[in-house]
């Protein structure tokens, strides 16, 4: 049995490296230490870090509202906030929560506590005091590292705190021990040890149904790390991503997707570039600026950014640009195209989940040839659209969408998990495959509204709607109704030129669509309701008194 995985493993090396080769230009002196450090350690930015201050450590590893940082800045650092952490009582399997913004403070937190063995728990910046003190108790966090804003007006106990940056924070009664993140680096320098696992990644679930949960997945083994590493590779590849390039992300890095983003950057040896607040002319500013390559975001921002003037948006350059990738939450295709008829032909979409990882990509030219589409499964991935009864369903029939992929969560933190059919875990999404083997997602199975006996997916209007001239955006929810069981309400966000009312949408949805889904309420809304990452919050339209 070792000898069969010690050859499996093998040859999956062997394949990293012809896809590192693709990435590098099959540079020697960029190849070799950084296919080394992922087959020892995996698809790891810590690791690879280490090989990149070697090779190229006056580059900036991070831009950031504050300026930039170099590699060869950045990991002695990382190794003595991992130290001061591990003196503190925060080593191997502690728990420790991170509540930054978009920073290299996000980057220190994480990696340095992940480098002290740490399990870090990524925390939501939108979090009232109640809802932090709640996931804090139900994770056993046992310490918080976050930007000092977030600390006025928490009663945190006990609880020690690591404050980042230069700014001020309130001490007093019930506001737990204060240290700052500097402080405890200081006086560390030199001292990290190893730990034996480097720690964990707990990423919370968006909460867009309900409270976040924390989704935590185990330690792999040398044959897992080589397929997880393929996997990862090859859907860098399709994203367009290369070794060294400038990665401008904008979506929050707490957040499944920015942190992919994250993590992609820097185990690439690339320049990370953010910023703590998305400003759309801020975006633009910083891709002439930096000479950014790849752009990261979320459908909403590609929105945010379209609606800035013509005139407005050509005083920027954006010839460096040369990929645009997308996810988080359903792309529209009417907005892909419009982004794309503006910016070319440069965009990606990504479909995947915190649970089950990146399930398929889809290229400009799925988007343009096949609209609406999640795209394809990258290699090591299986998707499969299952029935009722576990049962594969006919090509082109819609059904529960099933994914293996290398990189599965385990369990949820609080207990619980998702359904696992033969290796193949349910993303708790509806969709069907065509014949060239491209995803459709048609909605989450618990967002399907029965209404009058007819089963109705919200996703398939709100496209609809978004494709209307006069419309921004729209979400569609089933509220309850005596008579029909539930009955759809559309909340649509015009244009600032729109001129659209109730009847005009109704007229539309029912002119496309069959009459059974056309929303029996229509309500007018300046915005929709998101969390930071961009998904709408639907709970807050069906249940408006519930938060």
């Amino acid at each position: 049995m070792a000898q069969s995985e010690d050859a499996a493993a093998s040859a999956q090396d062997a394949e990293v490296r012809t896809a590192m080769e693709r990435l590098t230009g099959g540079d020697p002196t960029i190849l070799d230490p950084v296919v080394l450090a992922i087959q020892r350690y995996g698809f790891s930015p810590s690791a690879a870090m280490d090989a990149w201050k070697e090779t190229r450590g006056l580059q900036s590893a991070i831009i950031d509202d504050a300026g930039a940082v170099s590699y060869r800045e950045l990991v002695p650092r990382l190794r003595a906030i991992a130290a001061g952490l591990d003196r503190r009582g925060h080593g191997y399997r502690a728990s420790i929560g991170l509540l930054c913004r978009n920073s290299r403070h996000f980057v220190e937190g994480l990696c340095g506590a992940l480098q002290a063995g740490c399990d870090v728990v990524l925390l939501n910046t939108s979090f009232a005091g109640p809802q932090l003190l709640e996931v804090v108790e139900r994770e056993g966090i046992g310490g918080l590292i976050c930007d000092p804003d977030f600390i006025a007006g928490l009663d945190l106990g006990a609880l020690p705190c690591y404050t980042t940056g230069d700014g001020g924070y309130t001490t007093g009664e019930g506001l737990g021990s204060f240290e700052r993140l500097d402080a405890i680096a200081y006086e560390a320098v030199g001292a990290w040890t190893p730990p034996p696992q480097a720690g964990r990644t707990i990423i919370l679930t968006s909460g867009t149904t309900g409270t976040p949960k924390g989704a935590q997945r185990g330690t792999l083994d040398a044959v897992d790390r080589a397929a997880n590493s393929l996997e990862q590779l090859d859907i860098l590849i399709r994203l367009g991503f290369r070794v060294g390039q400038r990665v401008l992300v904008a979506p929050p890095l707490f957040h499944a997707w920015g942190l992919k983003l994250l993590l992609s950057t820097l185990s690439l040896g690339g320049t990370l570039i953010t910023h703590a607040r998305f400003d759309p002319t801020t975006i633009l500013s910083s891709i002439e600026r930096f000479e950014v390559s790849v752009l990261g975001l979320v459908p909403v921002m590609l929105q945010r950014l379209l609606a800035i003037p013509d005139a407005e948006r050509k005083r920027f350059s954006m010839e460096s640009l040369e990929s645009v990738v997308v996810s988080g939450s359903a792309l529209p295709a009417a907005l892909a195209h419009r982004w794309m008829d503006a910016f070319g032909d440069t965009l990606h979409n990504l479909y995947g989940s915190t649970e089950v990882g990146v399930v398929s990509v889809a290229s400009p030219h799925d988007l343009r040839t096949a609209p609406g589409t999640a795209g394809r499964a990258p290699r090591q991935v299986s998707v499969r659209v299952l029935d009722a009864q576990a049962r594969a369903v006919p090509q082109g029939q819609s059904g529960r969408i099933f994914v293996r992929t290398s990189n599965l969560f385990d369990r949820y933190t609080g207990g619980g998990g998702k359904e696992v059919h033969e290796g193949h875990m349910a993303t708790g999404d509806l969709g069907y495959l065509d014949s060239d083997g491209r995803l459709f997602v048609e909605g989450r199975s618990d967002d399907m509204v029965i209404s009058g006996g007819e089963n109705v997916f919200p996703l398939e209007i709100e496209n609809l709607l978004f494709g209307h001239p006069d419309v921004a955006e729209a979400a569609v929810v089933g509220v309850p109704d005596e008579e029909f069981g539930h009955r759809l309400r559309a909340y649509v966000v015009q244009l600032p030129d729109g001129s659209l009312d109730e009847s005009a949408v109704k007229e539309y949805v029912r002119t496309h669509l069959a009459r059974f889904k056309v929303p029996r309420e229509v309500v007018f809304l300046e915005e929709l309701p998101r969390n930071p990452a961009g998904k709408v919050l639907k709970r807050l339209l069906t249940y408006p008194e519930s938060d």
